[in-house]
C-alpha cells in the first residue's frame, strides 16, 4: 500500500488544509502517516475552525466534517516524531499550512527541514500549501547550498491573498494572520531565485477556482480554497507513481 507523510505542527494548523488532502488519500486507498515534532497529536487553529469575520473566514462544513473524522483516525492519533521519519518508508509528504502563532516551531524545524531535503533526493513526491511551504524554502541542500526549490516552478500563500487576511482581521487580531514580518510570496520568491517561477494563479480566488501548480514531483496550492484539488491531484500521482 502507498503511503504519504503528514507532518503537522502542535498546535494551529490550517483544518482544511489537512483534512481535505487526508480523505482523498484515505478515499483512494493510500496509508496516512502523521508527524509532529514530539510525538503528540496536532490541534488545529480555533480561530480557523471556527471561521472569523461573520463566519467568512474559516473551514468550510464539509472541511469542518473531515477534520473532526480525521483527529479520530488511530494514525493521527499517534505521529511520529519529526527525528524518526525514514523517508524511505513514504511515497510522498503534504505540508499543510497555517498562519498563527503555533505554526513558527513547525516553519523553524531543522529535523523536518532536513526529512524535505532527503524527499527531494530520493526523487519522492513532495506537496505543500499555504504556509507549508515554507518548510521546503528553508530546507537547504548541503550539495548545493541552495533550497530544495531553487529553480523550481511553484506557488504558495500569495501576498494578495495574506494581505486581505490580514486586513479584514486585524481590527479584532491583531497579527494573527501575518505570520511573519516577510510575506509568503517574497520569502518563496527568495528561495527559488530567478531561475524558478512563483505562480499565484487567478487574482480573485476563489472555492469556484481552485489552482495548483506540478512541477514533476512538486504539487503546491495557495490557500483552503485549493486544498480539494490538491488533494485530489495528490492521491492521483501517488497512486501513478505506485503503479
Amino acid at each position: 500500500m502507498a503511503r504519504v507523510l503528514i507532518p503537522v505542527p502542535n498546535r494551529d494548523f490550517e483544518p482544511t488544509e489537512a483534512a481535505i488532502p487526508w480523505r482523498h488519500l484515505r478515499s483512494a486507498g493510500i496509508e496516512v502517516v502523521f508527524a509532529s515534532a514530539d510525538g503528540q497529536p496536532g490541534v488545529c487553529d480555533p480561530l480557523a475552525l471556527e471561521g472569523v469575520v461573520f463566519g467568512q473566514i474559516g473551514a468550510k462544513p464539509a472541511a469542518a466534517a473531515a477534520y473532526a473524522e480525521m483527529i479520530r483516525d488511530a494514525a493521527f492519533r499517534a505521529p511520529i516524531t519529526f527525528e524518526d521519519i525514514d523517508v524511505a518508508e513514504f511515497d510522498a509528504v503534504h505540508l499543510p499550512g497555517g498562519h498563527a502563532a503555533g505554526m513558527v516551531p513547525y516553519l523553524e524545524s531543522e529535523p523536518l527541514q532536513s526529512r524535505m531535503v532527503d524527499f527531494f533526493a530520493q526523487d519522492k513526491i513532495v506537496a505543500g500549501i499555504c504556509h507549508g511551504p515554507i518548510v521546503l524554502a528553508r530546507a537547504i541542500d548541503p550539495g548545493t547550498g541552495r533550497s530544495v526549490v531553487h529553480g523550481r516552478r511553484l506557488t504558495a500563500l500569495t501576498k494578495v491573498l495574506e494581505r486581505t487576511g490580514y486586513w479584514l482581521t486585524m481590527w479584532t487580531l491583531g497579527r494573527q494572520f501575518r505570520t511573519y514580518p516577510e510575506y509568503v510570496q517574497d520569502e518563496m520568491l527568495g528561495a527559488i531565485g530567478e531561475a524558478g517561477s512563483f505562480e499565484r494563479g487567478p487574482l480573485l480566488a476563489s472555492y469556484a477556482r481552485p489552482f495548483t501548480v506540478r512541477d514533476g514531483n512538486l504539487l503546491t496550492a495557495r490557500w483552503p480554497g485549493d486544498a480539494d484539488r490538491l488533494g485530489t491531484e495528490l492521491a492521483a500521482l501517488v497512486l501513478e507513481r505506485a503503479g
